[in-house]
Protein backbone atom coordinates (compact mmCIF):
# COMPACT_ATOMS: atom_id res chain seq x y z
CA UNK A 1 0.00 0.00 0.00
CA UNK A 2 0.84 3.41 -0.90
CA UNK A 3 2.46 5.67 2.14
CA UNK A 4 1.42 8.59 0.20
CA UNK A 5 -2.40 6.82 0.33
CA UNK A 6 -3.99 9.56 3.29
CA UNK A 7 -6.91 6.99 4.20
CA UNK A 8 -4.02 4.38 4.50
CA UNK A 9 -2.02 6.46 7.09
CA UNK A 10 -5.17 6.81 8.78
CA UNK A 11 -6.81 3.16 8.98
CA UNK A 12 -3.03 1.79 10.17
CA UNK A 13 -0.81 1.84 13.36
CA UNK A 14 2.31 2.44 14.10
CA UNK A 15 2.72 -1.32 14.71
CA UNK A 16 1.79 -1.96 10.81
CA UNK A 17 4.41 0.59 9.72
CA UNK A 18 7.03 -0.57 11.62
CA UNK A 19 6.59 -4.03 10.34
CA UNK A 20 6.45 -3.07 7.05
CA UNK A 21 9.57 -0.89 7.28
CA UNK A 22 11.18 -2.94 9.50
CA UNK A 23 10.68 -6.35 7.52
CA UNK A 24 9.49 -4.99 4.23
CA UNK A 25 6.56 -6.62 1.88
CA UNK A 26 7.81 -9.82 0.27
CA UNK A 27 6.91 -10.39 -3.19
CA UNK A 28 7.32 -6.37 -4.28
CA UNK A 29 9.81 -3.77 -4.49
CA UNK A 30 9.55 -2.75 -0.76
CA UNK A 31 12.55 -3.82 1.03
CA UNK A 32 13.37 -4.64 4.57
CA UNK A 33 15.44 -1.60 6.35
CA UNK A 34 15.76 -2.96 9.92
CA UNK A 35 19.32 -4.82 10.99
CA UNK A 36 17.05 -8.03 12.46
CA UNK A 37 15.81 -8.62 9.03
CA UNK A 38 19.68 -8.28 7.41
CA UNK A 39 19.51 -4.45 6.45
CA UNK A 40 21.01 -1.29 8.13
CA UNK A 41 18.45 0.41 10.19
CA UNK A 42 18.38 -0.27 14.09
CA UNK A 43 15.42 0.04 16.18
CA UNK A 44 15.50 3.63 16.61
CA UNK A 45 15.94 4.30 13.46
CA UNK A 46 12.94 2.40 11.78
CA UNK A 47 11.03 4.41 15.34
CA UNK A 48 12.48 7.42 13.92
CA UNK A 49 11.11 6.85 10.50
CA UNK A 50 7.79 5.60 11.69
CA UNK A 51 7.54 8.63 13.21
CA UNK A 52 8.49 10.42 9.59
CA UNK A 53 5.92 8.94 8.05
CA UNK A 54 2.97 9.36 10.98
CA UNK A 55 3.50 13.25 10.74
CA UNK A 56 2.67 12.57 6.86
CA UNK A 57 -1.10 11.40 8.44
CA UNK A 58 -3.80 14.17 7.90
CA UNK A 59 -6.25 14.01 11.27
CA UNK A 60 -9.25 15.31 8.98
CA UNK A 61 -9.12 12.83 5.93
CA UNK A 62 -12.05 10.54 7.50
CA UNK A 63 -14.15 13.52 8.60
CA UNK A 64 -15.27 11.73 11.83
CA UNK A 65 -15.99 8.60 10.58
CA UNK A 66 -14.56 6.03 12.11
CA UNK A 67 -13.13 3.48 9.96
CA UNK A 68 -13.50 -0.25 9.89
CA UNK A 69 -10.78 -2.81 11.63
CA UNK A 70 -7.59 -2.84 9.33
CA UNK A 71 -7.44 -6.15 9.99
CA UNK A 72 -10.16 -8.89 10.99
CA UNK A 73 -9.78 -11.78 12.85
CA UNK A 74 -13.03 -12.72 11.44
CA UNK A 75 -13.10 -14.41 8.04
CA UNK A 76 -15.47 -13.03 5.78
CA UNK A 77 -18.25 -15.33 3.81
CA UNK A 78 -17.85 -15.40 -0.31
CA UNK A 79 -21.30 -15.81 -0.77
CA UNK A 80 -22.24 -12.84 1.20
CA UNK A 81 -18.90 -11.63 -0.64
CA UNK A 82 -20.35 -11.63 -4.26
CA UNK A 83 -23.42 -9.77 -3.27
CA UNK A 84 -21.04 -6.82 -1.66
CA UNK A 85 -18.99 -7.13 -4.30
CA UNK A 86 -21.91 -6.49 -6.92
CA UNK A 87 -23.12 -3.62 -4.62
CA UNK A 88 -19.78 -1.66 -4.57
CA UNK A 89 -17.36 -2.55 -7.23
CA UNK A 90 -18.79 -4.12 -10.53
CA UNK A 91 -19.63 -0.51 -11.72
CA UNK A 92 -15.72 -0.56 -12.18
CA UNK A 93 -14.48 -4.02 -12.27
CA UNK A 94 -17.01 -5.53 -13.80
CA UNK A 95 -19.75 -8.07 -13.09
CA UNK A 96 -17.47 -10.82 -12.88
CA UNK A 97 -14.31 -9.32 -11.75
CA UNK A 98 -12.36 -9.94 -14.86
CA UNK A 99 -12.52 -5.84 -15.50
CA UNK A 100 -15.26 -3.04 -16.82
CA UNK A 101 -15.28 0.50 -18.64
CA UNK A 102 -13.12 1.91 -15.60
CA UNK A 103 -11.25 -0.62 -13.46
CA UNK A 104 -8.89 -3.87 -14.57
CA UNK A 105 -9.23 -7.30 -13.59
CA UNK A 106 -9.49 -8.31 -9.77
CA UNK A 107 -9.83 -11.81 -9.99
CA UNK A 108 -6.56 -12.62 -12.26
CA UNK A 109 -4.81 -15.31 -10.72
CA UNK A 110 -1.21 -13.77 -11.20
CA UNK A 111 -2.62 -10.89 -9.72
CA UNK A 112 -4.18 -12.42 -6.59
CA UNK A 113 -0.90 -14.66 -6.21
CA UNK A 114 1.11 -11.82 -5.52
CA UNK A 115 -1.82 -9.81 -2.71
CA UNK A 116 -2.63 -11.12 0.36
CA UNK A 117 -5.85 -11.12 2.04
CA UNK A 118 -4.84 -8.64 4.25
CA UNK A 119 -3.93 -5.95 1.24
CA UNK A 120 -6.94 -7.05 -0.61
CA UNK A 121 -8.59 -5.83 2.92
CA UNK A 122 -6.47 -3.00 3.01
CA UNK A 123 -6.97 -1.92 -1.32
CA UNK A 124 -10.61 -2.07 -0.49
CA UNK A 125 -10.78 -0.08 3.07
CA UNK A 126 -8.04 2.48 1.71
CA UNK A 127 -8.80 2.31 -2.29
CA UNK A 128 -6.30 2.90 -4.85
CA UNK A 129 -6.16 7.13 -5.15
CA UNK A 130 -3.81 7.26 -7.25
CA UNK A 131 -5.46 4.90 -9.95
CA UNK A 132 -9.22 6.44 -9.02
CA UNK A 133 -10.12 3.77 -7.03
CA UNK A 134 -12.14 5.23 -4.26
CA UNK A 135 -12.03 3.97 -0.39
CA UNK A 136 -14.78 2.24 1.07
CA UNK A 137 -16.58 4.98 1.50
CA UNK A 138 -17.07 6.13 -1.75
CA UNK A 139 -17.97 3.67 -4.20
CA UNK A 140 -22.05 3.87 -3.49
CA UNK A 141 -23.60 7.41 -2.66
CA UNK A 142 -24.01 7.64 0.99
CA UNK A 143 -23.57 4.03 1.65
CA UNK A 144 -20.34 3.10 3.08
CA UNK A 145 -18.98 -0.58 3.13
CA UNK A 146 -19.83 -2.17 7.05
CA UNK A 147 -16.54 -3.92 8.08
CA UNK A 148 -18.40 -7.42 7.54
CA UNK A 149 -19.09 -6.24 3.60
CA UNK A 150 -15.35 -5.63 3.24
CA UNK A 151 -14.26 -8.95 4.96
CA UNK A 152 -17.10 -10.56 2.67
CA UNK A 153 -15.54 -9.19 -0.35
CA UNK A 154 -11.94 -10.22 0.72
CA UNK A 155 -13.20 -13.96 1.09
CA UNK A 156 -15.10 -13.67 -2.29
CA UNK A 157 -11.77 -12.29 -4.08
CA UNK A 158 -9.47 -14.70 -2.20
CA UNK A 159 -12.00 -17.42 -3.79
CA UNK A 160 -10.66 -16.82 -6.98
CA UNK A 161 -7.14 -17.56 -6.04
CA UNK A 162 -6.42 -20.33 -8.53
CA UNK A 163 -4.07 -23.38 -7.60
CA UNK A 164 -1.17 -22.18 -10.83
CA UNK A 165 -1.34 -18.71 -10.58
CA UNK A 166 0.50 -18.74 -14.13
CA UNK A 167 -2.75 -20.26 -15.57
CA UNK A 168 -5.34 -17.43 -14.41
CA UNK A 169 -8.28 -18.92 -16.08
CA UNK A 170 -8.98 -22.95 -15.90
CA UNK A 171 -7.92 -25.01 -19.04
CA UNK A 172 -11.24 -26.19 -20.80
CA UNK A 173 -11.36 -30.01 -22.02
CA UNK A 174 -11.28 -28.83 -25.02
CA UNK A 175 -7.59 -26.82 -24.33
CA UNK A 176 -6.47 -29.78 -22.81
CA UNK A 177 -5.35 -31.14 -26.22
CA UNK A 178 -3.92 -28.18 -27.50
CA UNK A 179 -1.13 -28.31 -25.19
CA UNK A 180 -3.08 -25.97 -22.81
CA UNK A 181 -2.45 -22.76 -24.65
CA UNK A 182 -6.06 -20.75 -25.76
Amino acid sequence: MALANPVFLAIADDSVIRRTAANGVPGTAMPAFAQSAGAMLTDKQIDALVSGIRSWAKSDILNNVIPPPYSSETPGDSQRGAEAYRTYCSSCHGADGRGGKKAGSIVDGAYLALVSAQELRTIVIAGRPELGAPDWRADVEGRAMSAEEISDVVAWLSGHRTQFPGQPYPISSTDAGKGGLR
